[in-house]
């Protein structure tokens, strides 16, 4: 079992998902580089776990969609 995701990692991922989803792929240091270039963070550590979350999300989706 992973890790629980909290309320506004969530909503934040989602947010972007629906916004940018074209951008996003299922390569975890592809997503920070794109967090990065559309999120001003200020915690290392947030989007690290943002991307993940972002990943996780993007896998579910292609495997859904096969």
């Amino acid at each position: 079992m992973g890790r629980i995701k909290t309320i506004p990692i969530k909503s934040l991922g989602d947010r972007l998902l629906e916004e940018h989803a074209d951008k996003f792929t299922t390569d975890f240091e592809t997503n920070k580089k794109v967090i990065d270039s559309l999120k001003d963070m200020n915690s290392k550590k947030m989007r690290n776990v943002l991307a993940g979350y972002i990943t996780k999300e993007v896998q579910k989706m292609k495997k859904a969609g096969q």
